[in-house]
């Protein structure tokens, strides 16, 4: 691991997500989100459905691909194989951090929202094989966190944008009531997390990433007028 201060930000994201647990998870899962905010909420959580950003990614990737073979001159050729491979990046991002964030909800086991009142926000049945006990980490929160995270390492000039996006479409799940709040942190951080390990082994493979020297991804950002 290079160093990334993981440790101090490992410890921020716990304490937010005991802090969220403590004085957020149960009022929200007591009551019920106002219904103007609750449509708002159905209508953008659709988002961290991570089978459309997985097809959409294979698609990026085989579109370059096809593009590297047909072009003719360098630079068309260098733009297509670039293409791909932010293809394959944010299908590594999406596809591996959400089958890890899958496994933990399984293994947590936490029940969610909805049976607030029957089992209480602490209330864990590992590997129980029921949707009710799959609520943390969220594993939308954790696709749109990868999703963005990605982004923001590959077009780092509009960071704070993608961060914004991730935190609003992440905590959609809390307005539609599937998920706590600390789930939705944890999810994003997880899936944050998970895509900037991505882009270092990426670096290392001097695929889309340099490293810098004090080991941090930097994206190549090949043709910057294009």
């Amino acid at each position: 691991m290079p160093p990334l201060r993981w440790q101090a930000c490992l410890f921020v994201t716990i304490n937010a997500v005991i802090l969220s647990m403590l004085l957020f998870d149960a009022p929200i899962g007591a009551g019920e989100a106002p219904a103007p905010v609750k449509h708002l909420g159905e209508l953008l959580t659709g988002f961290g459905d991570s089978a459309w950003l997985i097809y959409t990614s294979i698609l990026l990737f085989f579109q370059g691909r096809a593009g590297y073979k047909l072009l003719k001159t360098a630079r068309s050729k260098a733009q297509a194989l670039y293409v791909s491979w932010i293809g394959a990046y944010l299908f590594a991002t999406v596809v591996f951090s959400g089958l890890l964030a899958n496994l933990l909800k399984r293994a947590i086991g936490r029940a969610r929202p909805d049976h607030f009142h029957d089992y209480g926000m602490f209330s864990f049945a590992p590997f129980s094989g029921h949707s009710a006990f799959e609520s943390f980490p969220s594993g939308h929160a954790t696709t749109v966190g990868a999703f963005f995270a990605a982004f923001a390492l590959l077009f780092p000039r509009y960071r704070v944008a993608f961060i914004a996006c991730a935190i609003w479409l992440g905590m959609t799940r809390v307005m539609v009531g599937a998920h706590y709040p600390s789930d939705v942190i944890a999810g994003l951080a997880f899936g944050g997390w998970f895509s900037l390990l991505t882009a270092i082994v990426f670096a290392r493979c001097s695929l889309l990433f340099k490293l810098a020297p004090d080991g941090w991804p930097l994206s190549k950002q090949l043709f910057r007028s294009a």
